[in-house]
């Protein structure tokens, strides 16, 4: 009762104390930390082509409300690094059913879908209009800096090594094989 007898005579002496705002004329800021709902990210400037997720499945599959959908391709196609790689023809989200658990976010091993900040969602199509496709689920990694930076900038630091090591990994296996062109004298 101390604790909220301190608040309550608080807010009358101090702004700072003060836990309501007149939303929507006044708004908080966003919390860093704040999770609501996932979102695909890409890197480029086209979505469609630089999308991270393989349609691996397994956010799918750890979904605890099987809100997520995802039908893979049949075909490879270049990703943003240029390495072959499986898509998504379709990634659904119905984010009616899905409850922000961001199992998802800690079960993907490409750093494809991440949590959103975004809390003003509602529609007024009860059906359709909570059905989000890849489409509507694609952000930008940018987009994810400035949401995020802490945790993109970490992400981005392990994929830039993760991208580096793979490249020198790629040039030794590819320098010994040029060398190997000419046969020995003896």
């Amino acid at each position: 009762m101390v604790e909220t007898a301190r608040n309550f005579f608080g807010s009358y002496v101090s702004r700072e104390r003060l836990t309501t705002v007149e939303y929507p004329e006044e708004r908080l800021p966003q919390q860093e930390a704040a999770r609501n709902f996932p979102f695909l990210v890409y890197d480029g400037e086209d979505w469609k082509a630089g999308l991270r997720c393989v349609a691996c499945q397994i956010c799918e599959k750890e979904c605890p409300p099987k809100c997520i959908f995802i039908e893979k391709s049949k075909d490879k196609k270049p990703d943003a690094v240029g390495k072959a790689q499986f898509y998504p023809t379709v990634f659904n989200i119905d984010v009616s059913v899905c409850m922000s658990c961001q199992i998802c976010v800690e079960v993907c091993p490409f750093e494809a879908i991440k949590m959103d900040t975004d809390f003003e969602l509602s529609t007024d199509d009860r059906f359709c209009g909570l059905l989000w496709d890849r489409e509507r689920l694609a952000r930008s990694n940018e987009y994810y800096r400035t949401i995020h930076p802490t945790e993109a900038a970490e992400v981005d630091a392990r994929l830039a090594e993760e991208k580096a090591k793979a490249e020198a990994k790629a040039k030794a296996s590819g320098a010994p094989a040029a060398s190997t062109g000419v046969a020995p004298t003896a």
